[in-house]
């Protein structure tokens, strides 16, 4: 059935992603050649890009489709953004506005500071459950919070669900990131993995090197669950495994 990839930038001109049609058909490519068959494109949710007007991201959405099916690139596209967890967001949540993953909108693509702190991510996390918004917080590894020995599995007990950056497990966030990455695959609490690709330069060398080193490291069937099983789910609105 393919990958799915629920973290990549590859619209246009929405963010510090691609900025050209050209460098989305590129990107949209190198995931189809990596073995990715859908994604969901999440532009960054901010007011400082086009990515936080969400009639200019669908319309942008509807465009690259157009684009794809226009040169046989087989990649299905979903809605999607990167949210970055802050009170216009948690606000966006409790009145049902919050940009959300796919048609049924049971989970929204999160990020927290790469480099503050967030004591009150727990709390955050219960909030938006009781508003019926599953956070799928992105790129932990990156995240100074999640170096705290134990504070993913205490957000993951709390309802959370973790995204790993395939990049970081070969290196493309440096050694902390990647040291991180394999303590987290380790304990099992990854429950999706994405490219959270910004541009098609190179991709499809380090794609392929990334999705081995996850089944290398972890199995095929966890790479199977975390790439392809679990981001299916998540777009469907079910329960991952």
């Amino acid at each position: 059935m393919g990958f799915v990839d629920l973290h990549c930038h590859i619209l246009w001109a929405l963010d510090d992603g691609c900025q050209s049609p050209e460098e989305t058909l590129a990107a949209a490519r190198a995931l189809a050649a990596a073995g990715f068959a859908e994604a969901a494109p999440s532009p960054h949710v901010q007011a400082r890009y086009g990515g936080g007007d969400a009639a200019l991201s669908r319309a942008r959405l509807d465009e690259a489709r157009a684009l794809l099916a226009g040169h046989g690139v087989p990649l299905a596209l979903h809605p999607g953004g990167e949210n970055m967890v802050d009170d216009d967001f948690l606000a966006r949540v409790a009145s049902g506005a919050a940009r959300r993953l796919g048609d049924p909108g049971r989970y929204a693509l999160v990020e927290v500071p790469f480099q503050a702190p967030a004591p009150a991510l727990g709390a955050v996390v219960r909030r938006m459950i009781a508003s019926g918004v599953t956070p799928i917080v992105a790129h932990p590894e990156r995240c100074l919070e999640f170096e705290r020995v134990g504070r993913a599995e205490e957000i993951v007990r709390a309802g959370a669900a973790l995204q790993l950056n395939l990049g970081a497990l070969i290196g493309r966030h440096g050694p902390r990131a990647r040291d991180l990455a394999l303590r987290l695959l380790d304990g099992g609490l990854y429950a999706v993995a994405g490219s959270d690709l910004h541009t098609p330069d190179g991709a499809a060398a380090w794609l392929g090197a990334a999705l081995a080193a996850v089944e290398a490291r972890a199995g095929r069937s966890m790479l199977e669950r975390i790439c392809g099983e679990n981001p299916r789910r998540a777009l469907a609105g079910e329960a991952l495994a």
